[in-house]
């Protein structure tokens, strides 16, 4: 093994560990630690920049299909999860996952970038300033504000790389349902939004030239491997600190951190 090899696998752990103890400690899910993460790793180890960001978002959403599953089956067992919202959402966020695959792909990395880095500042602004008190309506929209709504959800995720978490639990805590309730469903969101998304990053970047080694189209194999299992390892450890230490001050830092992560992204698209 190469001594390139042996610091990509090094990155991706450190990446890996970092993402899972973060989606943990405030639920947001790792994906919005985990792109930048992994565009900075492709970066310093040469990547085309035509599908670098590509990459990082595919991988990233290869490995939500897995810990979505296990978080779903956790939240399920302990009877939070509202599994008519999910049967009714899951089809339209498929949907719009499929839709943000098909226009990542026909996407060049500068808007890729812009995309991110807007929608994470969405994220930084609902987890530093948000109030699971806050209503926009006493519950969630039905008939065609209910499709618009879900791929919408499954769209941005999909071009962004992230989990249905950031966006589904905000969404249905403004539609009046508990935070428990709103976190225990949109974890099943996640798998709604991955797989379709994932097999679109593969089929859209099948024979793309630049890719890094092992991959299937805009997926990375080893990321995939390593990011799985190191992430689903500190997790849980975030999560049981998230119990003992202050959380809202704690929240507002890290939002100020993500927030200099997407005004980062957004400059890489200009520079």
């Amino acid at each position: 093994m190469s001594e390139d090899v042996v610091w990509l696998l090094a990155a991706l752990a450190g990446a890996g560990l970092f993402a899972g103890f973060i989606g943990g400690l405030f639920g947001i899910g790792g994906g919005v630690v985990v792109v930048p993460a992994l565009y900075a790793v492709f970066s310093a180890f040469g990547v085309d920049e035509a599908v670098r960001m590509h990459v990082a978002v595919g991988t990233s959403l290869s490995t939500i299909i897995a810990t979505s599953a296990r978080s779903l089956g956790a939240h399920a067992k302990a009877g939070a999860v509202d599994f008519a919202v999910l049967r009714a959402w899951a089809p339209w966020i498929a949907a719009g996952a499929v839709l943000g695959g098909a226009l990542a792909g026909a996407a060049n990395t500068e808007a890729l970038l812009i995309v991110f880095g807007v929608g994470l500042l969405l994220v930084a602004a609902q987890l530093g300033m948000g109030n699971p008190a806050w209503r926009l309506a006493r519950d969630l929209p039905k008939g065609a504000a209910r499709a618009a709504t879900a791929a919408s959800i499954g769209a941005l995720s999909a071009l962004m790389g992230i989990g249905g978490g950031a966006f589904g639990v905000t969404a249905m805590t403004l539609c009046g349902r508990p935070i428990h309730q709103a976190v225990a469903t949109a974890s099943g969101f996640g798998a709604a939004i991955a797989a379709p998304a994932t097999l679109m990053y593969v089929i859209a970047g099948w024979g793309q030239a630049g890719l890094p080694p092992w991959s299937f189209g805009y997926v990375s194999a080893p990321g995939f491997v390593v990011l799985a299992a190191l992430t689903a390892m500190t997790a849980p450890i975030g999560a049981r600190l998230a119990h003992r230490l202050p959380q809202r001050e704690l929240k507002r830092a890290f939002a100020m951190l993500l927030a200099v992560v997407a005004l980062n992204m957004v400059r890489e698209a200009f520079s």
